[in-house]
């Protein structure tokens, strides 16, 4: 989806895309309990209204502490989780969702991902355990995540609820045109995990240029960057100082000549890369 598609909103205040924010909380890799509880009550005081989870991160209990938390009504929060790959055969899928809403101390989610096509992933079967959970009002929307334009195909073609996101590794190191393509011909929003590559935006001289223009740091230029190409950014971070410089992206508004910088880094990283990814 292209930035035209997301709402106009004043600088500083996050825009949504189809009523998703398009800067969100992610919390891959915080597994300690009350940092994880913690850091989603700050990142939610903050502005924040878009949280990240998984079945694998292994902090769904903590998420939700920290939802509980926060004084921000849980309906004002887009809560989203993931099934693990091990768990994507129908009835376990069924099974584990309600674990997981168990969990989260909620009595549904915004937004369900298949995390990985691969392991027990069936396109016919898996999602049409998510197409009931759907119909039951235990999810809102069905995404995925990490899947192809092949696996984006056949998953429009067999779900009987409509895709709502796809959910990549996505970064100036990793435009991921390709996807981005697809998902927009398929009018399915892309979600970036990992849209500061683990830190390696953060040494390149065009973003360190632009950062500069624009008195900024390098993460709130990448994050920029992502939502100059409706892209929705998802960055994990744990402390305050973190969670509000991500934050701060929302007052950086690049220009063309900016995203022309950006985009002509010839540098390509790709940070998580998994043997059982598809592209493998």
């Amino acid at each position: 989806m292209g930035t035209e598609d997301a709402e106009t909103v004043a600088p500083g205040t996050c825009p949504t895309a189809n009523g998703m924010p398009m800067l969100g909380l992610g919390t891959w890799q915080n597994d300690d309990a009350e940092q994880c509880a913690e850091s989603v009550r700050t990142a939610l005081e903050t502005g924040y209204r878009h949280i990240d989870t998984a079945q694998a991160y292994d902090n769904e209990a903590a998420v939700g502490e920290g939802i509980a938390r926060a004084d921000v009504d849980r309906e004002d929060v887009f809560l989203a989780t993931k099934v693990w790959y091990s768990n994507l055969a129908h009835d376990d899928v069924l099974e584990t969702t309600r674990d997981s809403l168990d969990r989260l101390g909620v009595d549904s989610v915004d937004l369900l991902y298949v995390h990985w096509p691969s392991g027990e992933y069936d396109a016919e079967e898996t999602l049409s355990a998510f197409s009931e959970l759907s119909d039951e009002g235990l999810i809102e929307n069905v995404g995925v995540s990490n899947f192809q334009p092949e696996h984006l195909e056949e998953a429009v073609d067999v779900c009987d609820a409509p895709i709502f996101a796809n959910q990549v590794e996505l970064h100036p190191l990793l435009p991921q045109e390709e996807i981005r393509e697809a998902c927009e011909n398929y009018d399915i929003e892309v979600v970036g995990y990992s849209p500061l590559a683990r830190g390696q935006v953060f040494q390149q001289p065009e973003i360190q240029t632009v950062a500069e223009k624009h008195d900024a740091s390098e993460a709130q230029v990448s994050l920029a960057w992502a939502r100059e190409k409706g892209v929705t950014a998802i960055p994990k971070a744990t402390g305050e100082v973190h969670i509000s410089d991500n934050w701060e992206s929302l007052t950086v508004d690049l220009d063309r000549e900016d995203i022309n910088r950006i985009d002509a880094i010839d540098e390509t990283s790709r940070e998580i890369d998994p043997g059982f990814a598809p592209w493998n």
